[in-house]
């Protein structure tokens, strides 16, 4: 066993929906001008069976699934990032800790920080490595799982990339995907109402303001983890980057403001480097759209398909978070990722989702039941069956995948597909 910490395996759920965004310009009747700065292809929608529990569920299993039973049972830590929250007590991570099947002696609970959630959890998982995981016999592993379903601010700029996705992460000794370095880290921290969720079915804020405090923060969060690794070069140390997309122009944007702060004015330059180190992070965000928590993750997916060949290379990351917190840190490639990547590849999840029109699309957000507060209701294959029968049996039936079937009380009641 290695004391390098990191993540091992990636596990990604993405539904088996989506909407393409031009169709939904369109229909808005959105500026192109400005639409087309989204760098946006598509979003991924949920059904109204499926929920942030689901989502996770379905994530985790896909790495869960590569494991033998000595193994899963060195998972002592469940971590769950999310701001799709159902309940304000109970942990979605009850739910999945009981559906992953996980050890009693598993340690589980659930975390909030809008889109930071997720770099919070892994690093959390990643301190309990280095101290408690370090007794287990084999090493104790974390599963850190980020789950976000968006409710789309209708008519706005914002809608086309509020997508809905969950990510899996296996943290432990031994990373086949991307060795954390250890205290290299720059942290920036502030208040700010840039972007924030007052009820269940709210999204809302200020845009201007959000793009100001993350530009901020990406120049702030890099001057301190220069403090602490030294005066290195932004454009010479990562081989690769991947920032929190909640779209591709605020990347792009981020991107050569900090170029420009740190002494680079050639445009040509700038553009260059944001097509060679950032634009290949962007290949499933978009395809998926702001996915929140798992955002900065789906980005790490699409760099490291780029560079998982290529062990030992650095990859910056850069996490934020709206309220706010924010974070700039790295990760050494190791050997063996790209056959790690294929065990649970992101294009394979995203294979086959059935395309869905605008007008269908409004009404499958009219049926979804609240997020939070539901109580006695049938929302599984009663609502699949009145309304979105034949994507249930095309892309659910038979293919075990977790589905929200009704609620109890307001206890929640899943099944398998």
């Amino acid at each position: 066993m290695s004391d390098l910490i990191g993540i091992k395996a990636l596990g990604f759920y993405g539904g088996r929906a989506f909407l393409d965004v031009g169709e939904l310009a369109i229909a808005r009747g959105l500026t192109p001008k400005r639409f087309e700065n989204l760098l946006m292809r598509r979003k991924s929608l949920a059904m109204p069976f499926e929920d942030p529990v689901s989502f996770a569920v379905n994530a985790a299993k896909r790495v869960i699934d590569t494991l033998v039973p000595n193994d899963k049972d060195r998972i002592r830590l469940l971590i769950i990032a999310s701001e799709s929250g159902i309940d304000f007590g109970k942990s979605m991570g009850s739910y999945v800790h009981k559906h992953l099947d996980l050890i009693p002696q598993c340690r589980q609970f659930e975390i909030k920080q809008a889109c930071y959630g997720g770099t919070a959890a892994l690093r959390m998982a990643q301190a309990w490595i280095a101290s408690e995981g370090q007794a287990i016999p084999g090493g104790g592993m974390a599963l850190v799982i980020t789950t976000d379903i968006a409710r789309p601010v209708r008519y706005s700029y914002a809608e086309p990339s509020q997508g809905s996705a969950a990510i899996a992460l296996l943290v432990g000794n031994d990373p086949q995907l991307l060795a954390l370095d250890s205290g290299a880290s720059g942290i920036h921290t502030f208040e700010v109402a840039d972007a924030c969720r007052p009820t269940p079915e709210t999204e809302t804020g200020d845009a201007d303001l959000s793009l100001i405090s993350y530009l901020t923060c990406i120049e702030q969060t890099f001057a301190r983890y220069r403090e602490i690794v030294g005066k290195i070069s932004f454009t010479k140390h990562f081989a690769g980057l991947a920032f929190h997309a909640p779209f591709g122009g605020m990347v792009r944007g981020a991107h050569r403001t900090l170029m420009r702060k740190l002494g680079v004015k050639d445009q040509a330059e700038i553009d260059a480097d944001f097509a060679a180190r950032l634009m290949p992070s962007l290949i499933y965000c978009q395809e998926v759209g702001n996915v929140y928590s798992s955002t900065v993750f789906l980005a790490l997916a699409g760099i490291l398909d780029l560079l998982a060949n290529r062990p030992g290379v650095r990859i910056g990351l850069f996490s934020y978070g709206s309220g706010c917190c924010s974070e700039f840190y790295s990760g050494v490639v190791p050997n063996g990722a790209v056959e790690t990547l294929k065990m649970t590849s992101v294009s394979d999840a995203l294979a086959g989702r059935q395309h869905i029109g605008v007008s269908r699309y409004d009404n499958i957000i009219d049926s979804s039941p609240s997020l939070a507060g539901i109580r006695d209701a049938t929302v599984g294959r009663t609502v699949a069956k009145n309304s979105v029968t034949d994507i249930y049996d095309k892309e659910f039936a038979e293919k075990s995948l977790l589905v929200l079937e009704r609620v109890e009380g307001y206890r929640r009641i899943y099944s398998w597909s």
